[in-house]
């Protein structure tokens, strides 16, 4: 069928991650409802993604989709320099509460990457607020992805990662292996023994990689590389755009394993999946070190649309769907579900692994020489997969049936066993 916005429009919109030339036209979407995509030719398609992880709740959930509605008739938006208003306020205190520790500080944003640009443009400037200006690179991970602005790209994987062509551009990072084995272990000991004083902050995914390939990483991991950056006096930076919010069966990964970090990056669900908003929170010491007379002192940085009132609103409803508990309930289900009807693609042919953890699953493949056909194929399954590179993953809504679900895992072992 031929559609007049988007014969118009094509001819204007950049898509992402898209080779404009050769790409086919976008699937047109004329509304969305719980899991479902429902396309302008009348085909609906169970959504394994949850737009990008942010639907946490699934599509036009009546809750948020009220509160933004609210929202919308009173103030949508005013600037947040000098001025205050309720739902960014309230949100703040409700991220505190819910957050561990003692990470109580709340910048807004509005996107994921810029986020973790906020976090670690504090880490530099914490430094030099205590005197030790040369603290001013960073420690990543093979297998990170954190974004792609130009600070957040130097913290991803240079090598395997979707930003190697501007290495030269983005100022050179120190990335390490995850501290998976003793190997790897002395390996990052050694590294911050020697190099420690001219680090601002290590920056890690707790548990999961997300955009780097869906590698799961265990809580022994992220234990260990937290209490070495803390003998070593190093900030820690937990970016869990991916894994807040109930994705990893607590509502922040970290907390499986019981430790906190300096600061944490926030973004995708949390305004579930309805408006973007990101939040960069820091603990009480942290805050301190841009608290005093100087107005130097002073974080400068502000967002125009920072705490925006409709996605706080957002942000806010869904936290309050969070509070029964039935959210985190359903993530071991889902997870359980993932692991048997992923499970059995072990061993075949063409796989490489399979990995769940949560409300995550991830079929790695050995090789992948049509990206774009294989995308094909999964929506004539009647599903929306995207893969990443040779990942093939689901990262559904938490609120997906068990009949959803294995319509999904069901077309991933069509697909990939044909």
């Amino acid at each position: 069928m031929t559609l007049d916005w988007l014969e118009r429009g094509q001819r204007h919109v950049w898509r992402p991650y898209t080779q404009m030339a050769t790409a086919k036209a976008p699937l047109p979407v004329v509304r969305t409802e719980g899991c479902k995509i429902h396309l302008a030719d009348g085909r609906v398609l169970i959504d394994g993604l949850a737009s990008w992880w942010t639907a946490c709740h699934g599509y036009n959930h009546p809750v948020i989709r009220a509160a933004v509605a609210d929202q919308l008739a009173t103030l949508p938006h005013v600037m947040f320099g000098g001025l205050a208003h309720e739902p960014a306020y309230r949100l703040a205190s409700a991220l505190a509460a819910v957050l561990p520790g003692d990470l109580s500080h709340v910048f807004y944003s509005d996107s994921g990457s810029v986020a973790v640009e906020v976090a670690l443009k504090i880490a530099v400037q914490y430094w030099q607020s205590h005197g030790q200006p040369e603290r001013h690179k960073f420690l990543a991970f093979r297998g990170g992805y954190h974004g792609d602005t130009f600070l957040a790209m130097s913290v991803c994987d240079p090598e395997e990662g979707m930003h190697r062509r501007f290495a030269g551009t983005v100022p050179p990072q120190d990335i390490l292996h995850l501290p998976e084995d003793p190997e790897s272990t002395a390996a990052l000991s050694r590294h911050l023994e020697l190099h420690g004083h001219e680090l601002a902050a290590v920056i890690v995914e707790p548990l999961l990689q997300g955009a780097g390939g869906m590698r799961v990483h265990s809580v022994e991991c992220l234990r260990t590389l937290t209490e070495l950056c803390r003998a070593h006096g190093l900030l820690v930076i937990y970016d869990e755009i991916a894994t807040g919010f109930g994705r990893t069966g607590t509502m922040f990964a970290c907390q499986q394993a019981a430790v906190v970090p300096d600061l944490i990056c926030l973004s995708k669900a949390l305004t579930g999946g309805t408006l973007p908003m990101a939040a960069t929170v820091a603990t009480e010491a942290v805050f301190q070190a841009f608290w005093g007379d100087r107005p130097e002192q002073a974080l400068m940085h502000g967002p125009t649309f920072m705490g925006n009132p409709l996605a706080a609103r957002a942000a806010l409803a869904s936290l309050s769907l969070f509070e029964d508990g039935v959210r985190l309930a359903a993530v071991p289900q889902i997870a359980a579900q993932l692991k048997a009807e992923l499970g059995p693609l072990v061993g075949h042919p063409g796989i490489k692994a399979v990995r769940t953890l949560g409300a995550m699953g991830a079929v790695e493949l050995e090789r992948l020489d049509d990206l774009e056909g294989l995308r094909q194929l999964f929506v004539n399954e009647g599903v929306w997969i995207r893969p990443l590179g040779k990942v093939v993953y689901l990262m559904p809504s938490l609120t997906i049936t068990p009949e959803e679900l294995g319509t999904l895992t069901a077309a991933i072992r069509r697909v990939l066993t044909a």
